[in-house]
């Protein structure tokens, strides 16, 4: 059975409704992680709700560690989809409407356009003529990654255990790109494209599948910035996808984003880091030597995140998380050797 996890503040609302209705209309589970500041009476059919309060109480070695008012919070909602036998695990936010195609069967194998060169790739381009880039791209290399017109690419089965779905409205897109651009996107109908080995391209928390073989992967950061958390596991996520011959895979809109309100001066603060680093995180990660092999994949993962501590990128506390997180991960079975 397929779980959605989602971490919010919000009271119901919404998209939060039709998340609920939707997930009981087509056999899914519905998680949503509540933090501190979250309504202390939340209610809602079709979502199970788990408090602070609950959090605490459940038998996972990480959530006793888990910083409060906190988006790696989610990485709880992760665990509990995990313990109750989630054969995929797909993600959102609060402000995303799931469209009818959001609930289809989900398959690790996409039929995808293979994308060819190396370094750098903007995905949206794939999918839209108008002038747009992920979250967490290197400013230096968007305009670039536009000049010219995407080639034709031929369509081949590839094997995607992470696969970001795009969001028509307000994608996810940087303040850069907010404060100087038009927000309003509306991505057009077109196959799947999947990156491989030497290609990289920021993935996010939006609206993500996660397949069992990689479900370790989800670990979200939490002594980073809250723009910067998902977009760096993204990037350790896809340098452990190379170790394994593995594909990340992106499909057109499936959700439409009616963002909530932001600050857009005090998202760019938060994005600084990513301005400044992604480029220089990738390349180290790059330049790692990883095992293949799904039973390599916790002492691969923690090298990774090593390397982000060592580097100053993320706060040494971070190794105890991530510890306390492999450790409730193998509890479960993970890495399980499952598609």
């Amino acid at each position: 059975m397929p779980h959605l996890v989602v971490t919010s503040i919000s009271k119901p609302n919404a998209v939060l409704e039709a998340l609920a209705d939707g997930a009981t209309a087509n056999g899914w589970k519905f998680h949503l992680i509540g933090d501190r500041r979250s309504p202390e009476n939340f209610s809602l059919a079709g979502c199970k709700y788990h408090t602070i309060g609950s959090q605490l109480d459940l038998p996972f070695s990480y959530a006793k560690l888990c910083p409060e008012n906190s988006y790696a919070r989610k990485n709880l909602g992760y665990l509990v989809a995990m313990s109750e036998g989630a054969d995929v695990i797909a993600e959102t936010d609060d402000d995303n409407f799931p469209l009818q195609d959001f609930w289809n069967r989900r398959d690790i194998e996409l039929d995808a356009r293979s994308i060819q060169g190396q370094g750098w790739i903007n995905a949206y381009r794939y999918f839209t003529k108008t002038f747009c880039y992920p979250r967490g791209y290197p400013l230096t290399l968007v305009r670039s990654s536009w000049d010219s017109a995407p080639p034709d690419a031929a369509q081949e089965p590839a094997r995607c255990p992470i696969q970001q779905g795009l969001a028509n409205g307000q994608p996810d897109v940087d303040a850069v790109f907010r404060m100087l651009h038009p927000a309003d996107i509306h991505f057009d109908e077109a196959p799947p494209i999947a990156l491989g080995k030497g290609q990289w391209c920021p993935i996010n928390s939006q609206n993500t599948t996660w397949f069992p073989s990689v479900y370790p992967l989800l670990y979200l950061p939490a002594t980073c910035s809250f723009r910067a958390t998902d977009i760096w596991r993204g990037l350790v996520a896809q340098r452990m996808l190379w170790a394994n011959g593995w594909h990340v895979g992106f499909h057109g809109a499936d959700v439409r984003q009616d963002r909530n309100e932001h600050d857009l001066l005090a998202d760019f603060e938060q994005e600084l880091p990513v301005y400044r680093h992604t480029a220089e995180i990738a390349a180290r990660l790059a330049a790692l030597s990883l095992s293949p092999g799904i039973q390599e994949i916790p002492k691969s993962l923690t090298l990774c995140y090593q390397t982000l501590v060592t580097a100053g990128w993320l706060d040494k506390s971070e190794l105890g998380l991530i510890d306390a997180w492999l450790r409730d991960c193998r509890a479960l079975g993970h890495p399980s050797g499952k598609a």
